[in-house]
Protein backbone atom coordinates (compact mmCIF):
# COMPACT_ATOMS: atom_id res chain seq x y z
CA UNK A 1 0.00 0.00 0.00
CA UNK A 2 1.40 3.41 -1.02
CA UNK A 3 1.46 6.44 1.25
CA UNK A 4 0.04 9.74 0.01
CA UNK A 5 0.57 13.13 1.59
CA UNK A 6 -2.15 15.74 2.09
CA UNK A 7 -1.43 17.28 -1.34
CA UNK A 8 0.22 16.17 -4.56
CA UNK A 9 0.74 17.00 -8.24
CA UNK A 10 -0.50 14.26 -10.51
CA UNK A 11 -1.50 13.34 -14.07
CA UNK A 12 -4.95 12.56 -15.43
CA UNK A 13 -4.09 10.58 -18.59
CA UNK A 14 -7.65 10.22 -19.90
CA UNK A 15 -8.10 14.00 -19.75
CA UNK A 16 -4.66 14.94 -21.12
CA UNK A 17 -3.66 16.77 -17.93
CA UNK A 18 -0.26 16.61 -16.22
CA UNK A 19 1.27 18.00 -12.99
CA UNK A 20 -2.07 19.20 -11.64
CA UNK A 21 -2.31 20.11 -7.93
CA UNK A 22 -4.71 17.94 -5.92
CA UNK A 23 -5.81 17.66 -2.31
CA UNK A 24 -6.25 14.25 -0.74
CA UNK A 25 -9.69 14.44 0.92
CA UNK A 26 -10.58 11.37 2.96
CA UNK A 27 -13.79 13.14 4.01
CA UNK A 28 -15.13 13.22 0.45
CA UNK A 29 -16.62 10.10 -1.14
CA UNK A 30 -15.95 10.87 -4.79
CA UNK A 31 -13.25 12.79 -6.61
CA UNK A 32 -14.11 16.34 -7.67
CA UNK A 33 -12.61 18.18 -10.66
CA UNK A 34 -12.74 21.94 -11.18
CA UNK A 35 -13.88 22.92 -14.67
CA UNK A 36 -13.81 26.27 -16.40
CA UNK A 37 -16.72 25.15 -18.58
CA UNK A 38 -19.37 22.43 -18.25
CA UNK A 39 -22.10 22.54 -20.90
CA UNK A 40 -24.66 20.03 -22.05
CA UNK A 41 -24.94 20.29 -25.84
CA UNK A 42 -26.77 18.41 -28.59
CA UNK A 43 -24.89 16.44 -31.27
CA UNK A 44 -26.81 14.32 -33.74
CA UNK A 45 -29.85 14.48 -31.47
CA UNK A 46 -27.96 13.16 -28.43
CA UNK A 47 -26.83 14.89 -25.24
CA UNK A 48 -23.06 15.40 -25.10
CA UNK A 49 -21.13 16.95 -22.23
CA UNK A 50 -18.67 19.68 -23.28
CA UNK A 51 -15.93 20.34 -20.70
CA UNK A 52 -12.83 22.50 -20.27
CA UNK A 53 -10.88 21.24 -17.25
CA UNK A 54 -9.27 23.63 -14.75
CA UNK A 55 -8.70 27.30 -15.65
CA UNK A 56 -5.69 29.35 -16.85
CA UNK A 57 -4.42 30.10 -13.32
CA UNK A 58 -3.98 26.40 -12.48
CA UNK A 59 -0.88 24.36 -13.28
CA UNK A 60 -1.64 21.78 -15.98
CA UNK A 61 -4.37 23.84 -17.69
CA UNK A 62 -4.58 23.20 -21.45
CA UNK A 63 -7.77 25.04 -22.47
CA UNK A 64 -8.66 22.04 -24.62
CA UNK A 65 -12.37 21.29 -25.03
CA UNK A 66 -13.25 17.66 -24.25
CA UNK A 67 -16.51 15.89 -25.12
CA UNK A 68 -18.16 13.04 -23.21
CA UNK A 69 -21.00 10.86 -24.44
CA UNK A 70 -21.05 8.81 -21.23
CA UNK A 71 -21.97 10.76 -18.10
CA UNK A 72 -24.45 10.84 -15.24
CA UNK A 73 -26.27 13.61 -13.39
CA UNK A 74 -26.68 13.43 -9.64
CA UNK A 75 -27.62 15.72 -6.77
CA UNK A 76 -24.64 16.21 -4.45
CA UNK A 77 -24.76 17.76 -0.99
CA UNK A 78 -21.62 19.78 -0.29
CA UNK A 79 -19.86 19.99 3.08
CA UNK A 80 -21.67 23.28 3.77
CA UNK A 81 -25.06 21.60 3.29
CA UNK A 82 -26.03 22.96 -0.14
CA UNK A 83 -27.44 20.53 -2.70
CA UNK A 84 -26.24 20.94 -6.28
CA UNK A 85 -26.79 18.98 -9.48
CA UNK A 86 -23.48 17.78 -10.91
CA UNK A 87 -22.28 15.79 -13.86
CA UNK A 88 -20.14 12.69 -13.23
CA UNK A 89 -17.69 11.14 -15.70
CA UNK A 90 -15.15 8.33 -15.60
CA UNK A 91 -11.47 9.12 -15.96
CA UNK A 92 -8.00 7.96 -15.00
CA UNK A 93 -5.56 9.13 -12.34
CA UNK A 94 -1.85 8.33 -12.30
CA UNK A 95 -0.28 7.83 -8.87
CA UNK A 96 3.14 6.28 -8.16
CA UNK A 97 3.44 5.15 -11.79
CA UNK A 98 0.13 3.26 -11.74
CA UNK A 99 -3.10 4.25 -13.47
CA UNK A 100 -6.46 3.99 -11.69
CA UNK A 101 -9.92 4.50 -13.14
CA UNK A 102 -12.36 6.45 -11.01
CA UNK A 103 -15.43 8.68 -11.21
CA UNK A 104 -15.20 12.48 -11.05
CA UNK A 105 -17.89 14.97 -10.20
CA UNK A 106 -17.47 18.12 -12.28
CA UNK A 107 -17.97 21.51 -10.70
CA UNK A 108 -16.82 25.09 -10.80
CA UNK A 109 -14.40 25.65 -7.87
CA UNK A 110 -13.04 29.12 -8.71
CA UNK A 111 -11.57 30.81 -5.67
CA UNK A 112 -11.07 27.58 -3.73
CA UNK A 113 -7.51 26.55 -2.88
CA UNK A 114 -7.66 23.08 -4.37
CA UNK A 115 -8.99 22.57 -7.89
CA UNK A 116 -9.21 18.79 -7.51
CA UNK A 117 -10.13 16.61 -4.56
CA UNK A 118 -9.33 12.90 -4.45
CA UNK A 119 -11.94 11.09 -2.36
CA UNK A 120 -12.42 7.75 -0.63
CA UNK A 121 -13.84 6.00 -3.68
CA UNK A 122 -10.32 6.14 -5.18
CA UNK A 123 -8.29 6.01 -1.96
CA UNK A 124 -9.90 3.11 -0.04
CA UNK A 125 -7.82 -0.08 0.21
CA UNK A 126 -5.11 1.45 -2.01
CA UNK A 127 -3.48 4.27 -0.05
CA UNK A 128 -2.63 5.44 3.45
CA UNK A 129 -2.49 9.19 4.12
CA UNK A 130 0.31 10.92 6.03
CA UNK A 131 -0.85 14.53 6.46
CA UNK A 132 2.67 15.70 7.30
CA UNK A 133 3.83 14.93 3.72
CA UNK A 134 3.23 16.51 0.28
CA UNK A 135 3.92 15.57 -3.35
CA UNK A 136 4.97 11.96 -2.66
CA UNK A 137 3.65 10.59 -5.97
CA UNK A 138 5.10 13.57 -7.87
CA UNK A 139 8.53 13.00 -6.29
CA UNK A 140 8.32 9.24 -6.98
CA UNK A 141 7.57 9.81 -10.66
CA UNK A 142 10.19 12.55 -11.11
CA UNK A 143 13.22 10.98 -9.37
Amino acid sequence: MEILGRKDKIAFPSFGLDHVPVKIDSGAYSCTMHCERIHLIQRDGKDVLEVVFLDPEISGYTGEVKYFNAFQRKIVKSSNGYAQERFFIKGTVQLFGKTYETVFSLTERTGLRNPILLGRRLLNKRFLIDTSKVNLSYKFENQ
